[in-house]
């Protein structure tokens, strides 16, 4: 299984979020699911693909050229792709996946979560999305999502694609019990 994680090129302030990082990049290790992620070694994304390279795992980054020119780049992955710029990346990382996962992060996380979210909204893969709610952090934007959902703007089949866990255990069963909306529109 590969499973594609968008999460901060920072820490964050909380030192939950790099722990739980740690936490699940030996849990993929562990399990032997590949890490497909963007590909530098800052932040969060550095932190899980560390914490999954230490534990015998595979870690697959996929950067755009300009960020590896500006010395972003992990070098010691399993495999880096650089592609030309972040549209090509955001489109490998989902063709390479099986299912996305969200770590907290900042807007970037929340631009590449929405996109596969609306993708398969619109019938283009039937992967599960899964928010990895760390202490809370979703909680608000969450909020939002069903106010969207009350206020007609979705549909409670679409709004329940979004999952939402906060452990390795619930992350493998929210993935393996996902069935995608049969009705799109």
């Amino acid at each position: 299984m590969k499973i594609t994680v968008f999460c901060g090129s920072s820490y964050g302030n909380n030192p939950l979020y790099r722990d739980t990082a740690v936490e699940l990049g030996r849990f993929f290790a562990e399990q032997e699911i590949e890490l497909v992620f963007g590909g530098g070694h800052v932040g969060l994304m550095g932190t899980i693909a560390d914490a999954v390279l230490e534990n015998g795992g595979q870690a697959h980054g996929v950067i755009p050229e300009y960020l590896q020119s500006r010395e972003l780049a992990h070098e010691g992955l399993t495999a880096l792709e650089v592609v030309p710029d972040m549209h090509a990346r955001k489109a490998r990382m989902a063709e390479l996946a099986d299912a996305f996962v969200a770590l907290p992060g900042g807007v970037g996380t929340l631009e590449e979560l929405f996109e596969v979210w609306t993708w398969g909204q619109l019938g283009h893969h039937a992967k599960p999305v899964i928010l990895y709610n760390v202490g809370g952090f979703y909680d608000r934007l969450l909020e939002f999502v069903h106010s969207m959902e009350t206020e007609g703007f979705i549909k409670s089949a679409h709004s329940e694609m979004l999952q939402v866990v906060d452990n390795p255990a619930a992350l493998l069963a929210a993935i393996r019990e996902y069935q995608a909306p049969a009705d799109k529109w």
